[in-house]
C-alpha cells in the first residue's frame, strides 16, 4: 500500500470563537401540519421515520448532499461530496483501433454482427473497459438514550425553505431537528432544540465508508478522530479501480456548537449532555479541481468553510441559505387543485392516489423536480449523476456514473423551461471537457476530424467505448449533449454563449461528418457501427451468445444506420447550420453540413406499422423494452412532429401501444413526454398514475426498477410541463395535452424558446388570463385556444392571425404582454 500523510489539525473550530445563536430556527414548526394549513404542493411529509436509505429525505448545495432518515433514538444522516470517486485523471482512449473500423463496417453491412462485435470488442473498445464510481462519503450518526418512545412524531421536506425537519415528543418535552445544506456557507447545518431548556443530550460519531465487498486491506482507507473538545473528522483516499490508482483526498468534518450543557470528545465520539440548543456544522472537501488536476488542499478547504461561518449565528447561515435557494426556486411554481387527500402524509397521499383524485400532487412533483436540480446542479458544480448527488454505496448500481444514452440527457429536460437555466451550467461544462479525450478518441478509434462520445462518462470525462461493443457503438451520446448545449441558447438567445460554445458543436458536426457512410444500397448516409440503446434486434445473425469482452452469455446491439443516430444527427446540423446563421461565419462549411443531412436516412415505418429502430426491418428480442430510442425525433427531439410530420405519427403511437405504460421510472417519464407530444394528456396522466403507484420512492425519488435515480424524477416534471405548455414547434402551445382533472390551475415562471417567460392561469379546461414576458424582444407566436385580447402597460397591442389558430405579436425587450380571455 502507499501511504499518504493524514494531517490532523484542532483548527480555529470552537464554540467560544462564536456570536450567540437563534434559539430558533425560521423554518415552520409542526403547527402547520396539524392544522392542514401547508401548501401541499411543497411540502412532503411522514409519520414514521425513513426505514432505508431509499425513504430518506434529500438535501442538497449542488455539491455536499445528504439524505436525513429523521430517526428518533438514532439519527442518521447519510452524507455526499460529489467530487469522491474512484481512480484518478486517466484516459481510456486505445491507439490504433481505426485501422479496424473499415473491416468492422464491412462486417454489419455483409450481415455478420457476431464478428463485427467481436472485432468492435478486440481493438475499438477503451480501456479500461469500465470506468470509475461514484462514492458514499460518510454518516453521521446521532445517539439519542431518552428518545425511544416518542409521540407525534413528524418529519418533511419544505421546499419552499430546502429544509428537512423532524419533530417529537418524549417524555414530556417536544424535540426538534432542521437540517440544511447551504451553498452560500458551503455548509451542511443540523439544528437540535427542545421546547424546554437543558434537554439535549446525544451522542455523536462521524463514520466513514468502506468498500464492504473488498479486502479490509483493500487500497481505499479512512481514519476517523476527534477535533478538539468540539468536532469529529474523517480523512481518508478513494480507492485503486481498474489498475487506476486511487488519487482523491478527502476531509469531511463535524463541529458542534451547543448552547448551555457541556461538551466534551472521547476518541472519535463527541458528548453532548443538557444542552438548550446545538448547532452542528458539517464541511467536506477532496484535492480535486478539474477531470485533470487533482492539486487541491482538501485540509485548507475545509479549515477555510468554517473560518467563513466562524462568526455567524445559525439564523444569519440559514436565512442566506434559503434566500439564495429561494432566488432559485421561486422563479417558477406549479398549482393544482387540492382535495382531502392532498394533505395526507406523502406515502399515504401516493398509496391513494389510484383511486382518489389528488391533482395538486402532480404539482408537488414537478416542484419536487425542480427542488431537486438545484439540489444537485449549480454553477460551478458537476452535473447531476444517476443519483444527483445521493449515494449511500461504495459500488452503486451502474456506478453512479454520467449515463448518457437517456439518463443524464433526462436529468437536464426540465432546466430551461423550469426557469433554471443557471444550473445547466455543470452540463455545458461537462459536455466541453468531454471534448478533449474525445477529439482523442475520434482520431484513434476512428480516424476522424472533430470529437466523439459514447454511452457514459465519469468524473475524469473519459470518452472512449465502454463496458463492451453492446453498449459501446452508440457514437451519439456527445451529438445527443450538444443538442442540449443549443437548446440552452434557444431558451436564452445569449450569443456570447453561442459563441462560446459554437467550437463544440462544430467539433461534433466534423467527427459524423467523416464518420457517416453510404449505404451500399444507396438507402443514403448512416452510421456504422451503431446501436439502439438497450435494444437487441431480432433478425439475421442475431442470437446469444458468449461475449468475450463481457463474460456473459448475452446479445449484441451492433448494427448500422439505428434510427436514433440518424434523429440526433438530423437535429445536430440543423442546430449547427442555424448557430453559423446567428453567428455569421462558416457558411460555405454550413451548406455542405446541409447537404449531407439530406441525404441522411430518414425515418421509416416497418412492416407491423410501427416506427423503425433500425435501418432494417427487424423484429426486438425483448418484447417491452424500457428504452425509446427511435422516438427521440418525437420527444426530445424535433425530426418527428404531429404538425410537420403526420406520416410517421401513427408509427410512433404503434410503438408506445405495442410497449405499453409500464416500466422503469426513466421509461414512464419519457413515455408522459411522448404522449404529450402526441397531444394525448389522459394518456400522460394515466402513466403518471402509474409511475407514482410503482416507480417513486415515498419522497418521489424515481425508481430504476428498484435502484433510486433522479432520472425519472426530472423526466416527469419534464413531462407535466409538456402537457400545459410547449414551444418546440415555433409558437407556444397553451395547454397541448391537458387531462381533465387539471381542469384549473396556475402555472407561473414557465419558460419558452424565444426567450419568453410564462405566468399562465386556466378554468374549465380553458385559458383565462397569461403574462408573456419577453425578454429578447422577439416575435411572439402563441396558440392560447380561445380569443383573447393583448395589451402591455394598458394599452392595446396589435396581432395577426397564425395558420394554427393562434395570433403572432411583436414584443420589446423587457415588456410583459397580457392576455385576456374573451367572454365566451
Amino acid at each position: 500500500m502507499k501511504h499518504i500523510l493524514l494531517i490532523m489539525c484542532s483548527c480555529m473550530f470552537c464554540p467560544l470563537a462564536y456570536s450567540q445563536h437563534a434559539s430558533n430556527s425560521k423554518v415552520s414548526n409542526s403547527q402547520f401540519i396539524d392544522e392542514q394549513s401547508f401548501d401541499p404542493t411543497s411540502v412532503l411529509w411522514y409519520q414514521q421515520p425513513a426505514g432505508v436509505w431509499e425513504e430518506a429525505l434529500p438535501v442538497g448545495n449542488g455539491r455536499l448532499g445528504a439524505m436525513v432518515f429523521g430517526g428518533n433514538a438514532e439519527e442518521r444522516i447519510q452524507l455526499n461530496e460529489e467530487t469522491y470517486w474512484t481512480g484518478g485523471p486517466y484516459s481510456s482512449v486505445v491507439k490504433g483501433g481505426a485501422e479496424f473500423l473499415p473491416e468492422i463496417q464491412r462486417l454489419i453491412f455483409n450481415g455478420k454482427p457476431l464478428e463485427a462485435h467481436k472485432l468492435f470488442g478486440r481493438h475499438m473498445m477503451g480501456y479500461p473497459v469500465e470506468q470509475m464510481k461514484y462514492q458514499s462519503l460518510a454518516n453521521l450518526h446521532l445517539f439519542f438514550k431518552d428518545e425511544v418512545e416518542v409521540t407525534d412524531y413528524k418529519r418533511w421536506l419544505d421546499l419552499e425553505t430546502s429544509t428537512s425537519s423532524v419533530q417529537y415528543k418524549a417524555h414530556g418535552v417536544t424535540f426538534r431537528r432542521d437540517v440544511l445544506s447551504s451553498a452560500p456557507d458551503q455548509v451542511i447545518v443540523v439544528r437540535l432544540t427542545a421546547d424546554q431548556p437543558g434537554q439535549i443530550s446525544f451522542r455523536a460519531q462521524l463514520r466513514g465508508v468502506r468498500n464492504s465487498t473488498h479486502s479490509n486491506y483493500a487500497t481505499d482507507y479512512f481514519r476517523m478522530d476527534g477535533v478538539g473538545d468540539h468536532g469529529l473528522m474523517v480523512n481518508g483516499k478513494s480507492a485503486d479501480y481498474l489498475g487506476i490508482e486511487g488519487k482523491l483526498r478527502y476531509r469531511a468534518q463535524l463541529n458542534a456548537v451547543p448552547e448551555g450543557g457541556s461538551i466534551h470528545v472521547k476518541g472519535a465520539e463527541l458528548f453532548i449532555k443538557n444542552a438548550d440548543a446545538v448547532t452542528l456544522y458539517f464541511a467536506a472537501a477532496t484535492n480535486f479541481v478539474n477531470y485533470n488536476d487533482i492539486s487541491g488542499d482538501q485540509v485548507a478547504r475545509v479549515n477555510d468553510y468554517f473560518k467563513n461561518v466562524q462568526n455567524k449565528s445559525f439564523a444569519q447561515i440559514s436565512d442566506a441559505a434559503i434566500r439564495d435557494y429561494q432566488s432559485l426556486y421561486q422563479r417558477a411554481e406549479l398549482t393544482l387543485a387540492k382535495t382531502a387527500n392532498s394533505v395526507l402524509p406523502t406515502d399515504k397521499r401516493m398509496a391513494g392516489f389510484e383511486t382518489t383524485d389528488d391533482p395538486s400532487l402532480a404539482a408537488l412533483a414537478y416542484n419536487f423536480g425542480r427542488y431537486l436540480l438545484i439540489s444537485s446542479s449549480r454553477p460551478g458544480t458537476e452535473a447531476a449523476n444517476l443519483q444527483g448527488i445521493w449515494n449511500e454505496s461504495q459500488n452503486p448500481s451502474w456506478d453512479s456514473k454520467y449515463t448518457t444514452n437517456i439518463n443524464t440527457e433526462m436529468n437536464y429536460w426540465p432546466v430551461e423551461s423550469g426557469n433554471l437555466s443557471d444550473c445547466a451550467e455543470p452540463l455545458i461544462t461537462m459536455v466541453k471537457e468531454l471534448t478533449d479525450q474525445g477529439r482523442q478518441v475520434a482520431r484513434e478509434h476512428y480516424g476522424a476530424d472533430g470529437w466523439v462520445f459514447h454511452q457514459n462518462t465519469d468524473l475524469w470525462r473519459v470518452a472512449a467505448p465502454m463496458d463492451g461493443p453492446t453498449w459501446g457503438t452508440f457514437t451519439v451520446g456527445g451529438a445527443w449533449l450538444t443538442t442540449h448545449l443549443w437548446e440552452h441558447y434557444l431558451y436564452t438567445l445569449d450569443q456570447e454563449y453561442l459563441e462560446e460554445i459554437y467550437p463544440v458543436l462544430k467539433g461534433s458536426v466534423e467527427f459524423f461528418m467523416d464518420f457517416l457512410v453510404e449505404h451500399p444500397d444507396g438507402k443514403g448516409l448512416v452510421t456504422n457501427p451503431s446501436n439502439s440503446p438497450e435494444n437487441p434486434p431480432k433478425g439475421p445473425g442475431y442470437e446469444y451468445f458468449y461475449d468475450e469482452v463481457t463474460g456473459m452469455y448475452y446479445f449484441t446491439t451492433i448494427c448500422y444506420g439505428a434510427s436514433m443516430d440518424m434523429q440526433i444527427i438530423t437535429d445536430l446540423f440543423a442546430y449547427y447550420a442555424k448557430a453559423t446563421e446567428v453567428l455569421s461565419r462558416d457558411q460555405d462549411y454550413a451548406k455542405k453540413v446541409l447537404d449531407a443531412r439530406s441525404r441522411i436516412m430518414p425515418p421509416q415505418i416497418g412492416s407491423d406499422g410501427s416506427l423503425q429502430e433500425w435501418a432494417e426491418d427487424y423484429e426486438q428480442l425483448e418484447d417491452k423494452h424500457r428504452h425509446f430510442s427511435h422516438m427521440y425525433g418525437l420527444y426530445p427531439g424535433n425530426v418527428i412532429s404531429a404538425k410537420r410530420t403526420p406520416q410517421w405519427i401513427d408509427g410512433c403511437k404503434a410503438v408506445l401501444e405495442q410497449r405499453g405504460d409500464g416500466g422503469t421510472g426513466f421509461s414512464r417519464g419519457w413515455k408522459m413526454n411522448l404522449w404529450a407530444r402526441l397531444y394525448d394528456g389522459e394518456r400522460s396522466h394515466k402513466i403518471f398514475k402509474g409511475y407514482i403507484k410503482e416507480q417513486a420512492y415515498p419522497q418521489l425519488l424515481a425508481k430504476c426498477n428498484t435502484p433510486l435515480q433522479v432520472d425519472g424524477t426530472f423526466g416527469v416534471a419534464a413531462g407535466i410541463t409538456e402537457m400545459l405548455m410547449q414551444s418546440h414547434e415555433g409558437v407556444i402551445d397553451l395547454l397541448p395535452a391537458l387531462p381533465s382533472s387539471w381542469n384549473a390551475g396556475r402555472f407561473d415562471g414557465v419558460c419558452a424558446r424565444g426567450a419568453f417567460e410564462l405566468d399562465m392561469q386556466w378554468d374549465q379546461n380553458r385559458i383565462t388570463r397569461v403574462e408573456v414576458q419577453s425578454k429578447k424582444g422577439q416575435t411572439c407566436r402563441i396558440n392560447p385556444k380561445t380569443d383573447v385580447d393583448v395589451t402591455v402597460n394598458g394599452t392595446t397591442v396589435s396581432t395577426k392571425p397564425t395558420k394554427d389558430g393562434g395570433i403572432e405579436f411583436e414584443t420589446e425587450p423587457g415588456e410583459t404582454y397580457v392576455l385576456i380571455a374573451r367572454q365566451q
